[in-house]
């Protein structure tokens, strides 16, 4: 006898519908034959499937069943197949009534009791099963604010095979409600721009990078700040719209680090991996293609803290994603898009023993050393920092000063500002401008234009070095509110390539 049931295979962020085909035979050997294309994961659910359905209270049945999966030439990873292959031996051996007319997902582990653990990745699966057009989706129990987030899919969360049995057998199962998603809080008190002291320089980098998704690099010795302002940035942003939000939980889920229970993710991404992390780790791929940091970061703050200290090859995966936005892993059989649109802040001292130009610390490192350490950032990716600033240690006087400080939501209300004039203006946010929309909406006054034809000169500035001042002089002009770009402006955007002076003199 032949059952067939609807389920879905991860490939990257996305999830593709398999068929799952059992066919319960009484003659042949008694035994579990897979095909399909399975991983040993799916080979080991066998003995999960028997084990769960002996003690849920079923027989199994004594002949042969073999089980399909296709499409064929999709390799299907992971225990989610457990439930619907439980099912279908069910149904093929005549313990559960077979309903053609029902297209139903049905996605979920199985353990030797029965049970149905929480699986990874179930929001893409309700989106393919929507896109898919099935009526419902039967899955964990656990998942059920992750799955509520997709609307008009009728949702059956189980946790049991006993619970999923009950489901199938009735005529017209009713669905559960969905779980409303949480209102994002932001912590009060932790990491606010108030609690840094000086760094009037370092902060406003911050405010201008925020509002136009510019990517900042701080410079400086150790204990000057740079980490603290790099972990500010984050509450500087407003917090996700409903597309990004989907997005970025998405990717989350698909990682396993979206947490039991959890719902949509409504607010920025800060990430920052160790010095010591593979170029796959950083950027995503795999044999089975995982995302990466940086798509882990997606729509928030990566930050990579001792810049130099990262590999060469690491560092220079960056490079591409970072202006396409996104990350493309090819394999064999189909190719993988993780979403990767981020802010990117590095830090990094001068010098190995970090105190290179510094007036009250001397240099223990000679020049060649120097010089060696500042060129592992290669002048491809140290010129996709919009924004480049030399952090000083803050001097006693103003560490000890009871003067009150900008807080992160005073500075977050003129960012938000800002974003909103560039998104009603362009659609897109100033970072991401270029080309004939970068001339046309960066107009420059004529002082403007005089100051950035004299610094092209004397910074030996490349194409995509003016393209990026642009970028930067256009969001100060939005922060300002001003109209067109004027010389100042470009004076403050030039000011903030301080690695461009640097390598001129």
């Amino acid at each position: 006898m032949l059952a067939r049931l609807h389920a879905a295979a991860l490939f990257g962020v996305d999830a593709v519908p398999v068929s799952v085909e059992v066919d319960v035979s009484r003659g042949g050997l008694p035994g579990v034959v897979m095909v399909g294309l399975p991983d040993a994961t799916v080979r080991e659910s066998r003995d999960r499937v028997r084990a769960a359905i002996r003690n849920s209270g079923f027989p199994f049945p004594p002949g042969r069943v073999t089980v399909s999966l296709a499409p064929a030439d999709i390799r299907k990873v992971g225990a989610a197949f457990d439930l619907p292959i439980a099912l279908g031996i069910l149904a093929a051996s005549g313990l559960l009534p077979q309903r053609d007319g029902r297209e139903m997902a049905v996605v979920g582990g199985l353990s030797l009791d029965g049970g149905i653990p929480p699986m990874q990745g179930v929001l893409s699966i309700a989106v393919s099963a929507r896109r898919a057009g099935r009526t419902a989706l039967l899955f964990p129990a656990a998942n059920l604010a992750e799955a509520s987030i997709v609307a008009d899919l009728p949702l059956h969360p189980v946790a049991s095979l006993c619970d999923a049995v009950r489901i199938l057998s009735e005529d017209t199962p009713a669905p559960a409600p969905p779980t409303p998603a949480a209102a994002a809080v932001r912590p009060v008190g932790e990491d606010d721009l108030a609690d840094v002291h000086g760094q009037l320089l370092g902060r406003r980098a911050l405010e201008i990078a925020a509002a136009g998704g510019h990517h900042v690099l701080f410079s400086g010795p150790p204990g000057a700040g740079k980490t603290m302002l790099a972990r500010r940035l984050p509450g500087l942003l407003p917090p996700l719209d409903f597309e990004e939000a989907l997005t970025v939980t998405a990717i989350h889920s698909v990682a396993g680090l979206l947490p039991t229970g959890g719902g949509l993710i409504s607010t920025r991404p800060f990430r920052a991996p160790h010095h010591t992390c593979s170029d796959l780790a950083l950027v995503g791929g795999g044999s089975l293609p995982r995302p990466g940091e940086l798509s882990l970061a997606h729509g928030g703050v990566l930050f990579l803290d001792e810049l130099p200290e990262f590999s060469r090859r690491v560092l220079e995966t960056l490079r591409q994603p970072l202006e396409a936005g996104v990350v493309t892993v090819a394999r064999v059989s189909r190719s993988v898009t993780f979403p990767a649109r981020v802010m990117l802040v590095g830090a990094m001292n001068p010098c190995p023993c970090g105190f290179h130009g510094d007036p009250h610390r001397e240099c223990q490192c000679p020049g060649p050393v120097v010089e060696r350490y500042q060129r592992r950032l290669s002048g491809p990716l140290r010129d996709r920092f919009d924004l480049a600033v030399d952090v000083q240690a803050v001097p006693w006087s103003e560490m000890a000063s009871a003067t009150p400080r900008e807080s992160s939501a005073t500075v977050r209300g003129r960012v938000q500002e800002a974003r909103t004039r560039q998104l009603v203006r362009q659609g897109v946010l100033n970072s991401t401008l270029d080309g004939r929309a970068l001339r046309s909406q960066a107009r420059l006054s004529r002082e403007g234009q005089s100051l950035l034809a004299t610094a092209v000169t004397r910074m030996h500035l490349s194409v995509r070095g003016v393209s990026r001042v642009l970028r930067v002089a256009r969001t100060i002009a939005d922060l300002d509110g001003a109209t067109h770009v004027g010389r100042d402006q470009v004076a403050e955007a030039l000011q903030l390539r301080v690695r461009d002076r640097a390598t001129v003199s």
